[in-house]
């Protein structure tokens, strides 16, 4: 990311982005900074780490194939466009700002003249000159740790964990408002339990996300704990710290701010997104009833910036791989290819109508086709669209004149419900069931919490949960008895996880279908989904299916 001109350090894309658009702020994600705040996110490419499961590994880890889509955007103009937009101020996320530092500096200084705030996440893997740099330039940031010992931070490709903890310090100290991300992966628990440890050294109010660990890249899925494993570790850190917070983890409770003084739930937050969070509910001063003032920094927003389709925080990411999946399936491999396509694609605002795009059956063929045509491979495109057309004919055929079971999909807990139109709708209709979902006015991103009394209306005879942030069935029921919810689902456990990729995010949703009406309508339905799934397989990723295990990552076979 840097080079040596004239014996001087400088920048490979000085004043270069591949994403800005405003955001709310618990999107980046900060928990206690101007709650419901709009910001301008910035995003470069780039970054000083290699970590394993990164899920900006588009951006972060491919920066050369993706740099052609970057845009020219002087501190000035960026500024300009914060103001235009009615953002509080920028936040440099998705790409570590470690990795366009000077871009950073010269922006953080038109901001402040402008009267803009301005901050970012980083891993905060600082020298002590640059840190003397930021520590006057910055208002806000979080900076992500990958754990507390050494060994984590050499197999990001870093010495130590010591300038991460050296950045928290000094930040603090210096006035930043100062949050801290730590990943929880399975197995690591006493890596957690120790970043916890040295942040409770610093100040037990400083806000803790823990970011339960998601597979993408080349990670395995035995890496990912569950959800009740993440909310385990999160009890425990919260004997020391004040302010533990769960991400990943749609439906999970412990994104809420209890008061530390009286138990009182003060904030509600909900799932919004990979790394993100949506504030429901916060009082207009941060005050709990019983007079407690929470350490928030910054006014309370009335409502929070609604951010359209696939854009803003690491939904845009995602995005990315929707379109890398489709890709790979039509034989591109090559990644001076894929980089001429994803810099057309982002050059073109393509992922803006991106969302629409993948809601419908119909939409999503459209799409392999339009992509055919981007990669100039149109033949390979109508092979793929073909091929799904014809299975969803098949089984559309064998659930005719059916009747529709009730059916509530669901995202890793029982309370957490996916959009109305979610594409994961039109599967469970088109495989021969009444998706109860529908029956939801309001939306989230990608669903929203839905109160006992709503699932208990929706009284589903099944429940399937997302292949993409999922949870085993027998956590799903076993959450049921807690909360006490029941349906016909769930007494007689009529609860299945959809394989990944297998109902969004990838063309493998074909196989979804044939499984999702396989569950429905057995006597119906007949399909053997081993003999289909190796024909996909050696059709598409020209390979068996022997041996292969699927991660979250959308474009991995």
């Amino acid at each position: 990311m840097y080079t040596n001109e004239g014996n001087a350090i400088v920048e490979r894309f000085p004043d270069r982005y591949i994403a800005a658009m405003p955001i709310a702020i618990e999107t980046m994600p900060m928990c206690h900074y101007h709650p419901r705040g709009t910001f301008l996110q910035a995003s470069g490419i780039g970054c000083t780490f290699s970590c394993g499961g990164c899920i900006s590994e588009t951006v972060a880890l491919h920066a050369d194939a993706v740099s052609g889509a970057l845009r020219h955007i002087a501190p000035d103009a960026l500024v300009g466009r914060a103001l235009k937009e009615g953002c509080r101020g920028i936040a440099f996320c998705l790409n570590d700002p470690t990795a366009m530092h000077q871009t950073f500096l010269r922006v953080a200084r038109a901001a402040h003249d402008a009267g803009l705030l301005v901050g970012c996440a980083t891993n905060g893997y600082y020298t002590g000159e640059a840190l003397r740099d930021l520590a006057p330039a910055i208002d806000f940031a979080n900076i992500g740790l990958k754990g507390a010992s050494d060994e984590r931070y050499r197999a990001c490709g870093a010495v130590s964990a010591e300038p991460a903890f050296r950045t928290v310090k000094t930040l603090l100290e210096a006035g930043v408002h100062v949050e801290v991300s730590c990943i929880h992966a399975r197995g690591r628990d006493d890596e957690i339990r120790a970043a916890a440890a040295r942040i409770v050294e610093i100040s037990p109010d400083i806000p803790f996300l823990v970011m339960r660990f998601i597979p993408f890249g080349d990670e395995s899925p035995a890496m990912e704990p569950t959800i009740a494993e993440s909310e385990r570790i999160c009890d425990d850190l919260r004997r020391t710290l004040r302010y533990v917070y769960l991400f990943n983890s749609p439906g999970t409770g412990y994104l809420d701010t209890a008061c530390p003084a009286c138990g009182e739930t003060v904030v509600r937050r909900e799932f919004f997104g990979p790394m993100g969070a949506r504030t429901i509910t916060i009082p207009p001063d941060a005050r709990c009833s019983c007079g407690f003032l929470l350490p928030v920094t910054g006014s309370v927003g009335e409502t929070s910036y609604a951010e359209p389709g696939m854009m803003g925080g690491y939904r845009f990411t995602r995005a990315l791989e929707m379109v890398h999946a489709v890709l790979v399936c039509l034989g591109v491999e090559s990644d001076a290819d894929l980089a001429c396509i994803w810099a057309g694609v982002i050059g073109d605002d393509y992922i803006r109508d991106l969302h629409g795009k993948i809601q419908r059956i119909d939409g999503y063929l459209d799409l392999i086709r339009e992509l055919g045509e981007r990669a100039g491979r149109p033949g390979a495109a109508d092979r793929l669209a073909t091929y799904i057309n014809d299975r969803v004919a098949a089984v559309s055929s064998a659930v005719e004149g059916c009747r529709r079971p009730r059916v509530y999909y669901s995202m890793g807990t029982p309370l957490f419900a996916l959009n109305a139109e979610r594409f994961e709708m039109n599967l469970v209709e088109a495989a021969g069931g009444d998706p109860v979902n529908r029956g939801i006015a309001r939306a989230g991103k990608p669903g929203v919490n839905i109160t006992p009394e709503e699932f208990a209306a929706f009284n589903p005879e099944y429940i399937f949960i997302s292949g993409f942030l999922s949870a085993p069935a027998s956590d799903y029921l076993a959450a049921c008895r807690r909360m006490g919810l029941s349906a016909d689902a769930v007494e007689h456990g009529r609860v299945y996880t959809l394989s990944p990729g297998w109902d969004f995010g990838n063309p493998r949703w074909v196989l979804g279908l044939s499984a999702i009406a396989g569950i429905l309508h057995p006597e119906r339905a007949v399909f053997d989904l081993a003999a289909e799934q190796d024909r996909f397989y050696r059709t598409f990723y020209k390979t068996g299916t022997v041996g292969t295990t699927g991660n979250r990552s959308f474009y991995r076979p």
